[in-house]
């Protein structure tokens, strides 16, 4: 590992790559302990941790994600959500538009840049939508407990309404939210790694200390007398960490290999017909991006009920749609599956491979060149998928479901649970992908030298 470690630090682009990102990274959780000016940042924790209780609630699932930030309500609380929100709204936008269909064909970088400038228009929207929300909560909580906002944002009004403080809070989160958005994208392109996907990874990481303090708490070591969580309780958990761990590893770089021969070629004086040559399709050809997605997307509507609250029927949607429910485990298995499928259409095109092979000269044993090979592509990749995105949503759930039968907190339950778990993993694998990738070009052997995980269906 030491000697892995000196060869990347010996490349200089990837050296600053790696530093690029760490210092992007700081800046984040910088933000997160900087409150929204007016904001009373010790009280608002104490508040939220009164207010979400042991159970099962949508808002510790929102904090773990902003590794802290939404319960002090710092000016990063709104996180990167309202930017993947609006990403996943523009791609399906470009599977029903025609002209971003065809903008994206004739001109990808063109169709890209455009694709682009309107999902960051339309995170600036939602951010300030759902930040004005957020002003609405904390004006509801300051009411029946005084202290979380100072006296003087609420002096300006109008029309008896406090503008002045929810202009600050909504141009402060949105500002926050905006930042994010460009930290990431700079990762992206400068850094190593996918930027959006290590900001919400670092804050999952920063929520681990916290998550500690709490198990120990709850074990009770100080005293005699039983705690609220057993031995037992933890040993399952951890049990279904390490389960989670390596069914993440296994579903993320399995691989259904298709076998390819190619006819008869001569080069020089020799005949040649090529060598073991395949196909790799991945297993689970999305990674974590339906995991992100599905919780983004059932974070937005749940998160803006859940301010109106429990009275109101949209209180009632939010109280439908908490983590750990019937109703929202179902509608997340769901949306995990539909979003596999959806970012694997988006991103395999098998006519394009079939293409490619018979300009080659490459086809598959027993199946003839050009649309019999692209039905038989669509329809194995069609298959693989289904296990995969079936396999990810059951590793999704599992913590879920055995916090629930053993009674864990749901602070616990949460950051063991198979979303938090599955994006850092998921992530974490990613980024050595491609820390390899850059060993390899420059002649270095991999940074994971064990052989790939092979998985057939």
């Amino acid at each position: 590992m030491l000697e892995k470690l000196k060869q990347i630090f010996s490349l200089q682009d990837l050296k600053s790559k790696i530093l690029f990102t760490l210092l992007m990274l700081v800046l984040c959780r910088i933000g997160a302990y900087i409150p929204v000016p007016g904001i009373n940042g010790e009280e608002a924790v104490r508040v939220f941790q009164s207010a979400v209780g042991g159970g099962q609630n949508l808002f510790q699932l929102v904090d773990i994600f902003s590794g802290g930030a939404f319960a002090q309500m710092t000016i990063i609380a709104l996180g990167v959500m309202p930017y993947i929100t609006a990403s996943i709204i523009l791609q399906v936008l470009m599977a029903v538009i025609p002209s971003l269909q065809r903008d994206m064909k004739e001109n990808p970088e063109l169709g890209k840049k455009k694709v682009g400038k309107w999902t960051r228009l339309l995170t600036v929207f939602l951010a300030l939508f759902q930040a004005a929300m957020y002003a609405k909560y904390a004006l509801k909580i300051n009411t029946s407990t005084p202290g979380i906002i100072l006296d003087q944002m609420l002096t300006v009004t109008m029309f008896g309404f406090p503008i002045l403080f929810f202009l600050v809070m909504m141009f402060a989160m949105a500002t926050g939210t905006i930042l994010l958005m460009w930290i990431g994208e700079q990762i992206t392109e400068r850094g190593i790694g996918n930027g959006i996907s290590l900001i919400i990874t670092v804050g999952i990481v920063a929520s681990l200390p916290r998550t500690m303090g709490s198990i120990v708490r709850q074990l009770n070591l100080e005293s005699q007398e039983p705690g609220q969580l057993s031995f037992t309780s933890l040993v399952l958990l951890l049990s279904v960490f390490v389960i989670i761990i390596v069914g993440t590893i296994l579903i993320i770089q399995g691989q259904r290999r298709i076998p390819l021969q190619y006819a008869r070629r001569v080069v020089g004086r020799h005949e040649t017909q090529g060598g073991n040559a395949h196909i790799p399709l991945k297993i689970n050809y999305a990674g974590v991006i339906p995991v992100i997605f599905a919780s983004s997307l059932l974070m937005f509507p749940a998160t803006v009920a859940q301010f109106f609250g429990s009275t109101s029927w949209l209180g009632q949607i939010a109280l439908a749609l908490s983590p750990g429910s019937w109703t929202y485990t179902a509608i997340y298995v769901l949306l995990i599956m539909f979003f596999t499928y959806f970012w694997t259409a988006t991103q395999f095109h098998p006519e394009q491979i079939a293409s490619d092979m018979k300009r080659n000269g490459a086809f598959i044993p027993g199946i003839r060149q050009g649309k019999p090979t692209q039905d038989f592509l669509e329809y194995t990749m069609n298959r693989i998928t289904f296990v995969g995105a079936a396999f990810l949503a059951l590793i999704a759930i599992l913590p879920s479901l055995v916090g629930r039968m053993l009674n864990v907190d749901a602070s616990i339950s949460h950051f063991f649970g198979g979303t938090s778990l599955l994006i850092l993993v998921g992530v974490v694998l990613d980024t050595m992908k491609q820390v390899e990738s850059h060993l390899i070009m420059k002649r270095y052997d991999g940074f994971m030298t064990k052989k790939k995980v092979r998985a057939r269906i």
